[in-house]
């Protein structure tokens, strides 16, 4: 057991408590697999701002933000307030309300390839739909997706998301692998796999594959697989392949809309077809949407004879649109603007701390995106995230965690609105002082 391991045990007494409760209820003692963390992850009890508590009463910078939904913090008061009053009106109808009528103009406002759009409340349901009306629109059975990204936990998404190299062929020329037991086979037959960030390759395999693709899925900003931003070409590759085809382009923008006040798409000026969006619209609550070309999204028409029917019980229900709609009104150009500086400020000092105790790593930014990798080249797709010293990571990790600052356990961070530059000061100077301990046992 590491020095940080122990530090980290004698912290959470409590949190180790309530793990061994947890565990025998729930697999791994969580609900979900995300935050799960080894030995046993911390409970948090509340949040306010850019700050956690957990049940040991231990303070927290907390520089993930429940995964990057929480772009302004916790406890945002335009969003409690929001909340409060529309839970004393109802929660829940089997009826439309007005709250998703302007929601759903503010993001076909921000986001202009969305030309019609349809809430759900997960992003793996808003993938899961996009592909499905992919595959109903052009009635093709294959659909295509970049090796590393993560499109969520259905059945075609859960392919060729963090394949063993050893498995998935050539770097060029990955191979669809199966992410779990229970994926079937069928969807990892029906799955082409593509290269991040290397365009003449990609647009080769989609060619390849032309007459049988409906879609091609992509998360313009690797997100969950390491914050890897496309580099110059990859996506207008792919958008003119993909046209040349008549193969929708899907834009996984679940994580990435937090870059640009119209999302990544509109940051890189590559318009897709259909869009998914989640995390941030929600304002904190579980919401999520996908939306598109008019011509396209018809396809959910009710009556229609060809219709594709889409259900959930909690789409647009008034509390998330309340709460997603509070939290959209703040963020302004201004405030992406002013994230962006964070996020460079932020990455610059974490670099040079790095740097100057010779270990190394590579900080990848993508506006108020972080991701540090303990690797000694630069991390550009997949390949290159699975080769970064995973032991490192975790160490890292547990001894930020010791010093007050949390980020994911694969080190990802996603800046809210009210970190401050003291803030961004306090966890470089961690960082730093992390770093000159973990050089040194190296």
């Amino acid at each position: 057991m590491t020095e940080a391991e122990l530090e980290y045990r004698r912290r959470s007494p409590r949190s180790r408590e309530l793990a061994e409760r947890a565990r025998e209820l729930m697999p791994g003692g969580t609900t979900r697999t995300t935050t799960y963390v080894d030995p046993y992850p911390i409970y948090i009890e509340r949040g306010h701002g850019a700050r956690v508590w957990d049940v040991d009463g231990v303070e927290r910078l907390d520089l993930i933000c429940n995964y990057s939904s929480m772009i302004l913090g916790h406890a945002h008061p335009a969003i409690v307030a929001a909340i409060r009053e529309q839970a004393a009106r109802g929660t829940g109808f089997a009826a439309t309300n007005p709250l998703e009528v302007e929601l759903a103009g503010m993001l076909c406002d921000r986001v202009p390839s969305v030309e019609r759009i349809r809430f759900c409340s997960s992003g793996t349901e808003a993938t899961m739909f996009a592909l499905r009306l992919a595959r109903a629109f052009t009635g093709r059975p294959k659909t295509a997706r970049c090796e590393g990204g993560y499109h969520g936990t259905h059945d075609f998404a859960e392919v060729s998301t963090h394949p063993d190299p050893e498995l998935a062929g050539p770097a060029s020329e990955p191979r669809p692998v199966a992410d779990s037991s229970g994926t079937p086979a069928a969807a990892v037959a029906a799955t082409v796999v593509l290269p991040f960030n290397d365009p003449a390759a990609a647009a080769a395999i989609v060619m390849r594959h032309a007459a049988e693709l409906a879609a091609v899925i992509v998360e313009p900003i690797i997100g969950a697989g390491g914050v890897i931003p496309p580099e110059p070409g990859f996506l207008e590759r792919l958008r003119e392949v993909t046209s040349q085809h008549g193969i929708l382009l899907i834009f996984d923008e679940i994580i990435s809309l937090r870059v640009a006040y119209g999302g990544a798409q509109a940051r890189y000026g590559v318009t897709p077809e259909l869009t998914t969006m989640g995390k941030i619209i929600g304002g904190g609550l579980p919401v999520a949407a996908f939306g598109g070309r008019a011509d396209v999204m018809e396809l959910l028409l009710p009556g229609r004879q060809d219709s594709l029917p889409q259900g959930g019980t909690y789409n647009g229900n008034p509390l998330g649109m309340a709460a997603g709609l509070a939290g959209m009104r703040e963020l302004t150009e201004p405030v992406y603007a002013e994230l962006e500086g964070k996020g460079e400020r932020l990455r610059s000092g974490l670099q040079q701390a790095f740097d100057s105790h010779d270990l190394a790593a590579q900080v990848n930014c993508a506006g108020s995106l972080l991701n540090i990798h303990f690797s000694s080249r630069p991390v550009r797709d997949y390949r290159s995230l699975a080769a970064a010293d995973k032991e490192l990571s975790r160490e890292f990790f547990l001894a930020m965690m010791n010093e007050g600052v949390m980020f994911a356990p694969r080190l990802m961070a996603a800046l809210p609105t009210c970190l401050t530059d003291a803030d961004i000061d306090q966890v470089v100077e961690s960082a730093d002082q992390v770093a000159a301990r973990l050089a040194q046992t190296a």
